[in-house]
């Protein structure tokens, strides 16, 4: 599941954040299917911009991998 969360930030995600600055790191994923992300650049210490940011990332990995339950992001 890594790699196809993966793929899809790479591909649908990555592109976006990093023309503004900001990127995202896969954590983990853990066993009740839980995907840690860490966001950074200008993303990282904005708690609002976070929040939301984190809701985008969340629909895009959740329209192709639908098992994936939430995201956390963690600092």
């Amino acid at each position: 599941m890594r790699l196809r969360i993966e793929e899809v930030l790479d591909r649908d995600v990555r592109p976006e954040l990093r023309a503004d600055g900001g990127d995202v790191e896969l954590v983990g994923v853990d066993e009740d299917r839980i995907v840690q992300i860490r966001l950074s650049g200008v993303c990282q210490g904005c708690s609002s911009a976070a929040i939301a940011l984190a809701m985008r990332i969340e629909a895009a990995v959740k329209a192709q991998i639908p098992e994936v339950r939430f995201l956390e992001p963690v600092p």
